[in-house]
This record gives structure tokens, sequence and C-alpha cells, in this order.
């Protein structure tokens, strides 16, 4: 992180502060120094007080805006509303006026933080090989080919690509399967191995169908159960 401030003191307590927890920090004196600083990247923050020597905290933030979205709070002494509706038009991510509280600093911080990552997406495609299975249209393709599945099979296909070329009992399968759909896992009932064993002899027979490139790609592992993988 990026504290950009001329107040010696303060910038040496709130970097102090901030490394005890956790924060690592690098301070600027300036706003030339602090803009030069920004520019170079390799922030995921920048702590920016609003007046400043050299060129004044507005400008630091406005012409890093030209080529940064790095998360800014400003730091000011300055509490007008039109000082701080001003920084946020400009391109701040929040603004916090002196003196404040390291502790409300700190979450600030972290708050700006997780606004900025991107938001997790589940996986809902994979790819194996020539195999692309889209979760979502509920689609399983060889090469651009559509493999002709059964919901169950399209199912069991799911739970071997998500194990990402791991083996695969029966039993986790099966139960697999059940949690994909939403049911609650049970003790595996021996006599639908067979069941299993015919499901997938299905499946590899679809892949084949669909392209000859789809052969092999789920193979049985003698004792222990089935990996779908693109490796030989």
């Amino acid at each position: 992180m990026l504290l950009v401030e001329d107040d010696n003191r303060l910038a040496e307590r709130t970097a102090e502060y901030l490394r005890d927890h956790e924060i690592e920090v690098v301070v600027a004196g300036d706003g030339e120094l602090g803009l030069a600083q920004a520019l170079r990247g390799g922030f995921d923050l920048i702590l920016l007080d609003l007046m400043l020597p050299r060129l004044g905290g507005l400008d630091v933030l406005r012409q890093l805006r030209e080529r940064s979205s790095v998360p800014v709070i400003m730091l000011t002494a300055r509490g007008e509303e039109a000082d701080r509706v001003l920084g946020l038009e400009v391109g701040a991510d929040d603004y916090v006026p002196k003196p404040f509280s390291p502790r409300e600093l700190v979450a600030r911080i972290r708050a700006v933080l997780r606004r900025a990552q991107p938001p997790v997406k589940a996986e809902h495609t994979a790819t194996v090989g020539p195999l692309v299975i889209d979760r979502d249209r509920r689609r399983a393709e060889i090469d651009g080919v559509a493999c002709d599945l059964t919901p169950y099979q399209f199912d069991l296909l799911w739970v071997l690509a998500e194990a990402k070329e791991m083996v695969l009992s029966r039993d986790q399968l099966y139960n697999g399967v059940r949690s994909l759909r939403g049911e609650t896992p049970t003790e595996f009932d021996p006599t639908v191995d067979r069941s299993i064993d015919v499901h997938l002899s299905k499946i590899r027979q679809a892949l084949t169908t669909a392209n000859a490139n789809g052969d092999g790609l789920i193979r049985t592992i003698r004792g222990v159960g089935y990996v779908l993988s693109a490796t030989p």
C-alpha cells in the first residue's frame, strides 16, 4: 500500500500501525513523489492526503485516474461536504477526515479492498482435452460436436470433470451426483455398482460417437474406480 502524506510524524505513526496489522506500507512525502510511485504500480491501495506540497491531492488523483483504477482513500483535515464530494467525484473510493481513528482506517482499507476484488464466479465449464462441458447449457461437446447424454449421464460426467483428473470410486460418483442434485449423500449400496458401470459405458460410447477423439477420455482404474483425463 502507498501512503502519500507530508506530515512526517503522522505518516510514521500511521505506517507503523498499519504494519502492525500486516499491511505493508510505502510512504511518499509530497504529491509529485506520490504520483510517480503510484504510476509505477504494484500497490493494492493508496492513502492520499488532500493537502500536499508540490502537487495537491486532487491533482494527483486526477492524473492517476487517467492511467490507473487502483483504489484510493483520501485523507484530509478539511471536512467540508464540498471537499468530500469533489474527492469522490474525481475518483476516490472513500474519504477519511483527520483526525481519524487508526482502527477505523484499517476497517475502511479492508472494506475498500473487498469491494475492489472481482466477484468469485462459480466454475460452470470444464475442459478435458477435446471435451468441453458446459454445466449451464447442460451440453458436452467433443471438438464442437454434441454428445448424446441422458440427464443422469451428464451429471455423472460433470462429477468426473470436477475431480480434475482424480480417480473417483463408484461410491464417490454416486454421492457426487446426489450432492449435485441437492440430495443428501447416503451410504453406498453395492447393488448400484452395476448401474454406475452401465452409465459410464454409455457415456464412453456417447463421447466416441460424437468424435473419435473422445475415445479413451474415461478410464477404468481396476479395483479403484474411474478417471476422466486427457493424459494417456
